[in-house]
């Protein structure tokens, strides 16, 4: 009901770690923040961004004229894709070490702005690369400055330390956390998200989702974490239908990509576990499947797996899209299937065998799970005890349809 009375057009600040500059029309701050970073000596940047986003969304058209108004040269490495790479990463970090760039301003949705964060450390430590970084051969403790123009609402990765990337000749997707990599000033403007297509719509909001669930069940949850994952989940049941029937409906895009920056809050303080681990590898062997429908087909699954051990929890949290739940052990094969009734009914179809996984895949895909660096820890954080035997589960009774 509060929704109401918040006008979508009067820019807020919002101070996590980061300053983000969040409402319709906060891609203009970016001629503020471009100044604050000239006035700090900072006259060379590198532009992170996808091929074509940055433009289409109007979001460069602001950026590159602050940049000339302030006189602050730029070079632009507009070659990020989804799932982004470690080979990319070093493409772009080589450009910005040519160039002499000082910091990183990225321009996307989750990928864009995790690549600029690698490339940001790699700025100061020159003589690693993507891959030494994302197999944690070095510690980072520094990071040039980042700037995040967020494109997408699902994400959260320009309010929290972690980013993402794949290392492809072994299947490795990583992740990595440190605070040198918080982004000094993030943009979330809801007018740049009005393009994204139904399905990009739907992946990104299930990503927020699955953020605030793993979040508020981890091992390391608190009370902050499960009061997002409420919040987070009854803005996103709201709001996303709305978005879906008119892609233009600015308040519905205002409020989702609220429930985007909750989820990341959420899961920078609860951590994530199951969920994440799993879908690491399934878009590390398949580049092209998108990160929000990897997670879609494995949470009914995973709702299963956990919810006799923090039923309380998830009854709560569900309530917007699984009504009726009392948090009784016994209820889990009911919130299972009441969560992929709420993706099917959404838009969400799509199970792993319809994109071309097989059982015999299980046993591959539990492997990069416990061997992939930093995905081992995530499956410590679950609630239950996160072995083989259980992520075979998980991953066989998310082929087909519960």
């Amino acid at each position: 009901m509060w929704e109401k009375d918040v006008n979508i057009n009067d820019v807020k600040e919002i101070l996590t770690k980061t300053k983000v500059f969040f409402g319709a029309g906060a891609i203009k701050k970016i001629d503020e923040i471009v100044s604050a970073l000239k006035n700090d000596g900072i006259d060379k940047v590198i532009v992170v961004s996808g091929k074509g986003a940055y433009k289409i969304t109007g979001a460069w058209d602001y950026v590159e004229e602050a940049l000339k108004k302030h006189n602050v040269g730029y070079v632009n490495y507009a070659k990020v894709t989804p799932n982004p790479t470690t080979d990319g990463i070093d493409e772009a970090t080589q450009m910005a070490k040519d160039f002499g760039a000082k910091a990183v301003i990225a321009i996307g949705g989750g990928s864009a702005i995790d690549t600029g964060k690698s490339v940001a450390i790699l700025m100061e430590y020159k003589e690693e690369t993507g891959a030494s970084l994302y197999e944690y051969k070095f510690e980072a403790k520094k990071a040039a400055p980042i700037v995040a123009i967020n494109l997408t609402h699902g994400t959260g990765t320009e309010v929290n330390r972690f980013a993402v990337a794949t290392l492809l000749e072994k299947n490795y997707k990583p992740a990595i956390a440190y605070d040198c990599i918080y982004p000094l000033y993030s943009i979330d403007d809801p007018a740049l998200m009005t393009k994204l297509s139904p399905a990009q719509t739907l992946y990104v909001s299930v990503d927020a989702v699955n953020h605030v669930v793993e979040g508020a069940t981890s091992k390391v949850a608190s009370p902050y974490a499960i009061t997002l994952a409420k919040e987070t989940i009854r803005l996103v049941a709201k709001y996303l239908p709305l978005a879906i029937k008119n892609p233009e409906d600015l308040t519905a895009r205002y409020f989702l990509l609220y429930a985007s920056l909750l989820g990341g809050v959420g899961f920078d303080n609860g951590l994530l576990h199951y969920t994440h681990a799993l879908e690491h590898p399934l878009s590390a062997v398949k580049p092209d499947l998108s990160h929000g429908l990897g997670l879609a087909m494995l949470l009914p699954s995973v709702i299963n797996c956990i919810y006799k051990d923090k039923a309380a929890t998830l009854a709560d949290i569900l309530e917007p899209i699984v009504p009726g739940l009392k948090g009784e052990a016994d209820e889990a094969e009911k919130a299972a299937k009441g969560v992929q009734k709420w993706l099917f009914d959404i838009g969400v179809k799509e199970k792993l065998e319809d994109l071309g996984f097989k059982l015999d895949d299980v046993q591959k895909l539990t492997k990069l799970a416990f061997e992939t660096p930093s995905l081992g820890m995530l499956l410590g954080l679950a609630p239950n005890e996160a072995n083989e035997a259980q992520v075979c589960r998980i991953y066989e009774t998310s082929m087909k349809p519960m």
